[in-house]
């Protein structure tokens, strides 16, 4: 299969009520498959919503949003997350869904990744959250820099500004990468005061990651509605000045930089949907294809680590001295050296 419709999902979350955004979310993905799309890509923390709340004030007012955002993400396995299989099961698509996951006590900013039949592919964190973020989220690890083989093709996954990141690109360049979903939040936060925020640069980013990669990008991107401007902003003109309504810019891009898909406005909700075609890739890294005949690794290369980061370690006292030796010989093994594809 090389030609299939794409779609990513612009909408605003329902904030604060994950049951509710497990509603909607259904709805986009039984939307897609009706017409006629073999995967579709949610935005960054769509369940429940990004936390805008982190940006607009001290910390002593934004602790207000803390239980009740811990309490409305999703922990792996539970029945929102078995609702999203079902969905993508008894709809035939594959499915990226970007969440805050509750994890034990923490949350971390995810991308979960279901095939057509429901089963999951991947679960991947947000490897560092931006700035405030980190007083919300943990951070994940090499593992999550992954590209999986599908039944459409080679799919990775990124959030946010993680397409800043060029180690963490080059890693996902490297494992021949033909569909990417790159999951984004809204991109209206401070309009007017912080330009690298917005979508101008974001979608410039999404674009280039196609042109470097030499594969098709799905950027899915949130909005704000004046109903969580509401709850965040509390009717202070000066938090709403911050987080104005709107701040959707998805986007479908080619491996040659093109938007492909049928752009909407900044303020409306609903799918961009595109037709893909995996043959043209081949003709985007005939020009350049940075981790294969374009590169120069006898000038520079990537380390990648993608052996899983756990704060806990358990084994029993008899098989101790042999589980070390073997963490350590593993850790050893995955310490993978990227370089050219001619090597």
């Amino acid at each position: 299969m090389s030609q299939f419709k794409v779609a990513a999902v612009q909408a605003a979350p329902s904030f604060l009520d994950v049951a509710a955004g497990i509603t909607r979310a259904v709805a986009f993905i039984e939307e897609a498959a009706q017409k006629g799309a073999k995967l579709v890509v949610f935005p960054e923390t769509w369940l429940p919503g990004y936390p805008n709340h982190i940006w607009l004030g001290p910390v002593a007012w934004q602790m207000q949003f803390v239980g009740r955002y811990f309490e409305n993400s999703i922990e792996a396995g539970d029945v929102h997350d078995k609702a999203i299989a079902k969905a993508a099961r008894d709809n035939s698509i594959q499915v990226s869904l970007g969440l805050s996951e509750r994890a034990g006590g923490s949350l971390y900013i995810a991308q979960w990744h279901y095939d057509e039949t429901g089963e999951l592919i991947k679960r991947r964190r947000k490897l560092k959250p931006t700035h405030v973020e980190r007083t919300v989220f943990g951070e994940g690890d090499g593992s999550d820099l992954v590209v999986k083989d599908t039944a459409i093709g080679r799919i990775g996954q990124l959030s946010c500004w993680e397409h800043l990141q060029p180690l963490s690109k080059y890693a996902m360049y490297a494992q021949d990468e033909q569909i990417h979903c790159a999951a984004w939040p809204n991109l209206k936060l401070y309009e007017g005061g912080a330009y690298a925020l917005g979508h101008q640069v974001n979608n410039a980013a999404s674009m280039l990651y196609a042109v470097e990669g030499g594969c098709f990008v799905i950027a899915a991107c949130a909005l704000v509605s004046k109903e969580q401007q509401d709850i965040l902003c509390e009717g202070d003109p000066q938090k709403e000045a911050l987080c104005p309504v709107g701040g959707g810019y998805t986007r479908i891009y080619a491996p040659d930089g093109q938007s492909i898909g049928a752009d909407l406005a900044d303020t409306e909700e609903g799918l961009v949907m595109a037709d893909i075609d995996l043959s043209m890739i081949a003709y985007a890294k005939a020009a350049a294809d940075p981790a294969g005949h374009y590169s120069r690794p006898d000038v520079t290369r990537l380390m990648l680590n993608s052996k899983p980061q756990r704060p806990v370690m358990a084994f029993d006292e008899t098989a101790g001295l042999a589980m070390e030796a073997a963490e350590g010989a593993a850790a050893e093994a995955d310490v993978v050296e990227i370089a050219s594809a001619a090597e």
